[in-house]
């Protein structure tokens, strides 16, 4: 084991060593098993549950192959705590949990931190998203930007709708049908989703 007189040799080697240094955490929700990674700067991805656990941890390390499975620092640990408790139902504001947005392309940027306003059981069409963004024209940019979301539910894509009360589409494993299942949890009220959530989606 390394003595702390020992270690800043290690850590200022170079700043290229210290910035991808990462560490993943797998976590239990209400919807599965979900993972997520972080960096220096902030959180750089979140996982969605698959089929399995093995397969969730899978998918992070093909996402991050530098990360290491290690326990959660504390703004991890408050991170991780905030989406178990809004999967659980709890009216939780992630707004405050710190991304790592330094590989996401600007437009992306600007279409994340309008989602990240969406309150649990709230929505918005793609169309008012690139409104608010003063581009609206660009509700499709607004879609492809969320469907590269790589934050998924810490910047809620969920809540974005296509127009009319349609779901638009999920790139989560069981698609449209998890996207209503997070939304049926938050309580949306988009009433053409209603039957969809009686069907047990």
């Amino acid at each position: 084991m390394s003595t702390i007189s020992e270690m800043p040799a290690t850590l200022t080697t170079t700043t290229t060593r210290v910035e991808t240094v990462r560490g993943f955490a797998l976590f239990e929700t209400a919807l599965g098993t979900c993972g997520l990674a972080w960096g220096p700067n902030g959180i750089v991805g979140v996982q969605l549950p698959e089929r399995e656990e093995a397969e969730t941890r899978r998918r992070l390390k093909r996402r991050f192959p530098d990360a290491q499975e290690v326990a959660p620092p504390p703004e991890i640990r408050r991170a991780l705590d905030g989406i178990v408790a809004l999967l659980r139902g709890e009216s939780t504001d992630l707004a405050a949990v710190v991304l790592d947005m330094e590989r996401v392309p600007s437009f992306n940027r600007r279409v994340y931190e309008v989602a990240r306003t969406i309150p649990p059981g709230s929505t918005l069409t793609y169309g008012e998203i690139a409104a608010r963004l003063g581009e609206r024209r660009l509700a499709r940019e607004v879609g492809q930007a969320l469907s590269e979301n790589p934050f998924a539910i810490v910047v809620p894509c969920h809540r974005v709708v296509a127009a009319g009360g349609k779901t638009g589409g999920f790139s989560a494993r069981g698609g449209v049908k998890t996207k209503l299942r997070m939304l049926a949890i938050e309580g949306a009220q988009a009433p053409s989703m209603l039957p969809l959530f009686d069907e047990g989606a």
